[in-house]
This record gives C-alpha cells, sequence and structure tokens, in this order.
C-alpha cells in the first residue's frame, strides 16, 4: 500500500459555436448562446490552479481520451500536467488524471512548430530553446469537449476535441516551408524526475499514419499504451529518432523515440491529426479510429462532442439566484463526469489487472481509474442517482479487476495495474451500495473476490482481523487503516446479509465495531496501539505520528481521524459519551486552532479549526450533527464550507478534486443532502443552495427538489417534506425516491431547533 504523500516522498463550446473556430476568440466570448444551455455554465479552468490538479482539454462524458495541454510533467502540482501559473507548453498529449494527488499518463505528446525542429521540450524559463512554446491565458478557449489555444512562438492556432477512444487536433499554421509535427513517445509524467519511459515503438504504417506505442513504469507500473494516429495531409518527409539521433526506416523501438512530420503550408492551412489510443495494442487503436471517427471532420466531432456533454449536464436542471454558484455547480457535474474513464476498445477488448489481454461479454464496458478512497464518499453515491445505466457498469467492471488482479480487490486501479494508493478496500463500499439501491450485478461472485482481496496480510489485515486492531509499531498508518477496514467489514456485512449468508454477516459486523478498541477514553480520541496492548506515547491530537518510523494517521491526525468512523456513527457518538458531549467535542473540532505539524502533507488543506475540508476523511464530518439530533448545526457548517471551500476560479479547490470527489461533495450538498454513510442508503439533509431542481434518474423517473426561501442567504431548513409528506427527521432513504420523488426544503434564516432533535428523528446507525 502507498498512500500519496508516500509517493510523493519517493518521487520527490457548444453547437451554437461549433462553425467559429477560424474566428477571433473576442467573437467567441460575444456569440450569444441559448439561456439554457448547460455549456455556458462549466468553466474548466476550476482546479487548474493551487492544488486542484485539474486539466483544461478536450474529453468525452468517461471518455478513455482526456486530449490536453502539457505546461509541465514533473512534480506534485503537475500531476494533471498542467498548471494556470505557467506560460509555455510543452504540447498536446491524450490522457490525463483529473484532480489526483499523484500523475502519471501524458501519452503520445503532439506539437507543432515552424523552423528547424527541435527533439527536446526546453526548459519553461527558456522554452525557445526546444519545441515549447509561450502562450498566453487570454487566447484560451475551453469548453466541455473543446480546447483551443494561439501557441504564440510559431503563430499557430492549435484545437483539440475528442470522442470516447480518439482525440482530434487541427492545427492553423502560417505560411511556412518549415512547418512540423513533432510526436514525442518519451513524453510521460515524471518519477524522481526522471522518465517512465521502459520501451517505445513507432512505426510508419503509411505515407499519412504512424502507429505505435509505449511501456511506463510511474504510478501504474508496467502500465501499456498504445496509438494509431492519422493526418489530414501526407508529410513531405518524415524522421524517425532514437535517442535524438535519426534511425533508417520506417519503425524503431527503444526508449527515447520521436517521430518528426515535415509540411509546407499555405497561410491558415490546417492540419487535423486524429489520434485513437488503446491499451492493447496498435491495431486496437486503429480500430477505435475506424469506428469512431470517420474521415477528418474537426468541427462536426467537436459538435458531437457538444451534444454529448449537453445530453450528461442536461440530466440536472438547477436553478440558482447566484450565478457563480451555478458555475461551480455545473463545473462540479463536469468534472464528475471525467471519471473512471472508458478502458476497452471497440472491439471489446481491454487490458486486465493480470496484464493479459481479454474480451468483454457482450454489452459490458470496463472502466478504470477508480480514486475509491476518495469517490467511494459521495461521487458514486451521486451516480447512483444520476448515472444509473454506469452503475452495474461500474460494479461489473470492479468485480472483473478483484478475479483477475494478483493483488485481489482493487484498491486504486490505473490503467489495468494496480497502484495499492491509499487505504482500505473501498470497491467493497461502491459494491454493497449499488446492491442496497438495487442494482443488478452478481453479488455472490462480488463477495467472493472480496474475500479474495482481504485474505493476505495487506495492510494490517491479519491484526485487525484477528486482534481487533492493528499495532502502530508492526504497521504504518494503523489507526486509519484500521477504522477503513472497519467499514469496508460494514459493506461486506451488507452484501453477505443480501446474500442469506448469516454467519458471514455475523462476523463482519463485530469486525465493523472494532474502531473502539483506538479509543482512549482518557484522551478522548482513536489513538495508536502497541503490539503490547500499551498507548503509544507521547500524544498530541495534531501529530501524525509517535515516532519517526512512519505515520499512525492517513493523510490526517487525531483530531480528524476520530470522526471518521462512518459504519457507525451512532456507535461513534455512543463512544464520544451521548450527542451532548458529541456536539460539544464536534463543535470543539472546528473551533480548534488550525495549527498542524511541520511534516504534514499538502493534500490536508482548506482548513476550519481542525477540519480539513481539502482532504475526503473530513467530507462527511459536518453532517454528523444530524444523527446527534442538531441538523441546524450541520446546515450552519455547511453552507459556510460551500461559501469558502469553493470559488468559481482556477485556484478554486481546497485541495485535489480527485477525480470527482471534491466536486461531488459540492454538488450533492449544493441540492440539499449527503450520504454519510454510503452502503446504508440514508441521505442527511444539510443546507440546499439550489432555488430548485430536476435530477434525471433514467426510465421515466424525476427527482424533483423544490426550495422556499425569502432571502438568497438562509441557511437553515424550518421544514422538510418528502414526497409531499412533512417530516419530522432530516434524513430520508434512497428507496424514497428510488422511483422518483419530491424534496421539499421551506428556508428560513433562523433554525428550526426541533426539527430532528428528538431521537426517533435520528437516522439509525448499523441497520442492516
Amino acid at each position: 500500500m502507498i498512500t500519496r504523500r508516500r509517493f510523493l516522498e519517493s518521487a520527490a463550446v457548444a453547437a451554437t459555436l461549433a462553425h467559429m473556430e477560424s474566428r477571433s476568440l473576442m467573437a467567441l466570448s460575444q456569440k450569444a448562446v441559448a439561456k439554457d444551455d448547460v455549456l455556458q455554465w462549466v468553466d474548466p479552468r476550476i482546479g487548474t490552479g493551487g492544488h486542484g490538479h485539474c486539466y483544461p482539454g478536450a474529453s468525452m462524458p468517461f471518455g478513455a481520451v482526456q486530449l490536453s495541454p502539457d505546461t509541465y510533467n514533473d512534480g506534485w502540482d503537475w500531476s494533471s500536467g498542467y498548471h494556470i501559473t505557467d506560460d509555455s507548453i510543452m504540447g498536446f498529449s491524450h490522457t490525463h488524471l483529473s484532480g489526483t494527488g499523484v500523475g502519471d499518463l501524458l501519452d503520445f505528446l503532439v506539437m507543432a512548430g515552424t523552423g528547424k525542429a527541435k527533439l527536446q521540450p526546453g526548459d519553461r524559463k527558456n522554452p525557445e530553446e526546444g519545441y515549447r512554446s509561450r502562450f498566453t491565458h487570454s487566447t484560451e478557449v475551453t469548453t466541455p469537449g473543446y480546447y483551443s489555444v494561439m501557441l504564440d512562438t510559431y503563430k499557430i492556432k492549435a484545437e483539440l476535441t475528442a470522442t470516447e477512444r480518439v482525440g482530434v487536433h487541427r492545427y492553423t499554421f502560417p505560411k511556412s516551408d518549415e512547418a512540423y509535427l513533432i510526436v514525442d513517445l518519451h513524453h510521460a509524467h515524471l518519477t524522481k524526475h526522471g522518465t517512465t519511459v521502459v520501451s517505445s515503438e513507432v512505426e510508419l504504417t503509411a505515407a499519412d499514419t504512424l502507429q505505435g506505442g509505449h511501456v511506463t513504469n510511474g504510478w501504474g507500473n508496467g502500465r501499456h499504451a498504445y496509438f494509431s494516429m492519422q493526418f489530414s495531409k501526407k508529410p513531405k518527409k518524415v524522421e524517425i529518432f532514437s535517442d535524438d539521433q535519426p534511425v533508417s526506416g520506417k519503425r524503431a523501438e527503444g526508449v527515447n523515440l520521436k517521430a518528426v512530420l515535415y509540411f509546407h503550408t499555405k497561410a491558415n492551412e490546417t492540419i487535423i491529426v486524429k489520434t485513437g489510443i488503446s491499451a492493447v495494442d496498435a491495431a486496437g487503436a486503429a480500430k477505435n479510429v475506424a469506428a469512431e471517427v470517420k474521415g477528418f471532420d474537426f468541427d462536426g466531432t467537436r459538435m458531437t462532442a457538444a451534444a454529448a456533454w449537453r445530453r450528461q449536464l442536461g440530466k440536472v436542471r438547477a436553478s440558482f439566484i447566484d450565478d457563480t454558484h451555478r458555475t461551480i455547480f455545473y463545473t462540479s457535474l463536469y468534472h464528475m463526469s471525467l471519471g473512471p474513464v472508458l478502458f476497452d476498445d471497440v472491439d471489446g477488448r481491454y487490458r486486465a489487472m493480470d496484464n493479459t489481454v481479454k474480451s468483454l461479454p457482450a454489452g459490458e464496458r470496463n472502466y478504470t481509474t477508480f480514486s475509491l478512497w476518495d469517490t467511494f464518499r459521495a461521487a458514486h453515491p451521486a451516480y447512483t442517482i444520476i448515472e444509473p445505466e454506469r452503475v452495474p457498469q461500474f460494479v461489473n467492471t470492479l468485480i472483473r479487476m478483484g478475479e483477475e488482479s494478483p493483488a485481489g480487490a482493487p484498491v486504486w486501479p490505473l490503467w489495468g495495474r494496480e497502484t495499492e494508493c491509499m487505504t482500505g478496500f473501498h470497491c467493497s463500499s461502491v459494491i454493497a451500495e449499488a446492491q442496497k439501491k438495487g442494482f443488478n450485478a452478481d453479488y455472490k461472485r462480488a463477495y467472493a473476490m472480496l474475500q479474495k482481496g482481504r485474505a493476505d496480510d495487506v495492510q494490517g489485515m491479519t491484526w485487525h482481523k484477528e486482534h481487533g486492531y492493528i499495532p502502530a509499531d508492526l504497521e504504518g498508518e494503523s489507526v486509519s487503516k484500521h477504522v477503513e477496514f472497519c467499514y469496508d467489514d460494514w459493506a461486506m456485512a451488507n452484501i453477505a446479509s443480501r446474500l442469506g449468508m448469516t454467519t458471514e454477516r455475523d462476523e463482519r459486523l463485530k469486525m465493523s465495531k472494532g474502531y473502539r478498541n483506538n479509543w482512549d477514553a482518557s484522551v478522548g480520541f482513536l489513538r495508536p496501539k502497541l503490539s503490547t496492548g500499551e498507548w503509544t506515547t507521547p500524544f498530541d491530537p495534531i501529530e501524525m505520528r509517535h515516532w519517526e518510523k512512519w505515520w499512525d494517521y492517513t493523510e490526517s491526525n487525531a483530531w480528524q481521524t476520530t470522526f471518521t468512523v462512518q459504519c457507525d456513527p451512532g456507535g461513534m457518538i455512543d463512544m464520544i459519551g451521548g450527542n451532548a458531549p458529541f456536539v460539544t467535542k464536534l463543535d470543539a473540532l472546528f473551533n480548534q486552532p488550525s495549527t498542524l505539524p511541520s511534516y504534514a502533507p499538502p493534500d490536508i488543506a482548506g482548513m476550519v479549526g481542525q477540519y480539513a475540508h481539502g482532504n475526503e476523511p473530513s467530507h462527511h464530518v459536518a453532517y454528523l450533527y444530524v444523527y446527534a439530533g442538531a441538523p441546524h448545526k450541520t446546515q450552519s457548517r455547511v453552507r459556510s464550507l460551500m461559501d469558502t471551500m469553493y470559488k468559481a476560479e482556477p485556484d478554486g479547490m481546497q485541495g485535489n478534486e480527485d477525480v470527482g470527489q471534491m466536486s461531488a461533495w459540492y454538488f450533492l450538498s449544493a441540492l440539499g443532502f449527503y450520504p454519510v454513510d454510503p452502503v446504508s442508503g440514508i441521505y442527511v439533509l444539510g443546507s440546499p443552495v439550489t432555488t430548485g431542481a430536476t435530477l434525471d434518474m433514467g426510465k421515466g423517473r424525476v427527482l424533483k427538489i423544490e426550495v422556499q426561501r425569502t432571502n438568497a442567504s438562509d441557511a437553515y431548513v424550518k421544514e422538510f417534506r418528502l414526497n409531499g409528506t412533512v417530516q419530522d427527521k432530516a434524513w430520508f432513504r434512497h428507496s424514497d425516491i428510488a422511483n422518483g420523488g419530491t424534496l421539499t426544503f421551506v428556508m428560513s434564516a433562523t433554525p428550526n431547533e426541533a426539527l430532528g432533535a428528538d431521537v426517533k428523528g435520528i437516522p439509525p446507525s448499523q441497520e442492516i
């Protein structure tokens, strides 16, 4: 298992605009769009600054291709290959990670230029030394499915769009006898400031077609990626380079491979490049191109991408008083729709977790890039509402992964490789939640897969199972791992129960309560324990370790981890002393100084006291007041977090986006509810920012959200109605809305402390 921190240490516009590419940016910005066109409310620049780690380029919803500019390929804040602070571009690669805390991918960079071709990208401080180009953000246009920028150094306009498996470029050149395109197979995200490419191959298979691939040992160790690239104009000459030296012939193998294609261009002449990608082989990539992009119709491809995004974002029609809230909301939905990403070819072949090539059953789709430690919390619960067709596909993918992977149940799978990143096996939550909510899958097979994934002594699993805690002197991050294993046990208990496996259910339920074994009442926190049964010393709740060898908590400390018992909120409250003492302690969390140790990772961001909104283990915490009979405190705190933790700016996220989780928190919170315990199928109320919304749940089902308020600042729920019936509780079940329904919030400037305060109105805990 590797956390993002440890890796870092070791690695030290719409269809109405589609015909306008040749016009100026000013004309684009002034073009009127339909008032109800959801694309106008998405700003892909959000998260490209600060530590958001987002990319601004072109993709399809959950598409395999993410065609985007790379401004740098090294360092934590360039995990996506792009940062808003840069002023030069290396080129445009076809795969990118959305908001992760570790970098990888950036496959098959293409760069356009004029003059003498250069084979190195050059330094950001002196881009003219290489094939980089200077640019200004004022010439960037980014909207779902489309990106463009002026490469100032070469006076070339670059435009990008995509289908699911194919990236399409259009370059508008000046008049030149020395125009060129460089394809750099050596380009990838660096590790320890060095290349991750271990082997490459490239071949000019036709006068207008280049094919090849490479294997990389980055975050996804031993990752295979292949491409087939076709050009709308035949080059006058093609040169292939190995280690920056020209090679004879039309094919080469090696580590550092590049190809340069030379052209004569007239003023404003365009050259279109269409690139299919595959994890199987170059032939599969070529099939993807043939199936998804006929001819070289860039505008048509862009229109198709815009239409796909219009359908995707149009699943939710939400209104807001404040346009800033609307932009953040729809950009959140956009970011949630960038992953997991498609990971199969049009012929159904895919690269399995054991590195073999397999074929999918008819009608199935395969996915990758599951940031499960993050996304099980809110992104996957949101998908159960607005992605009913994809949820079974996600579940079936996870089952296949676990069966095919030597490592067992997936933890953080990336492009057919297991990264072992982060703690726990939270595919169990995604599977159990889908089962609870009635999605079809083979759950008996899923349970067997999860058993396989937990059979070996990984992450201290044996101690967790046999002793009820993980010793801090034998295993790093012991407290966090143990608590997260407890949640996985809770998920497995639910699966077993619905399969009629009562013995397994009872065993898992018992194990899920093991979090209490790390509770030290004398200090009032979940605390590391040694193999002798003694507590570690010294103890300070803001510290993350008791010695230098390793940490006791995963990207957190005792303050944050003590509130992470999502499997049993009621039991956690009883452990702390009951409702009143729990509320007092939760208040104290938010009111502490935001002091952290000097060695704390940058992932712990967005601090409010010792609450860290920039790191996912805190995401449910503001909603815990509901379980203690104080929903009004949740409403106040959640509204404050929405107002302070998100901005409609590049530096608009407090922490990494993490493949949709940071956005999913805002998306659900803006609608007025959140799943503290996704497996339970229960949503607790927050404070809706929307003034009303309708969500398409598929098959004619609609979830309608009505919000009545006098002032935009009204943060408290005065009355809550579920399907027309006034409630005395501040929560509801997924089954209440599974076939569609109506949630009605009557908002007020003052709290209704009676709503949800009675013990009968508190959400159940550990109810199967």
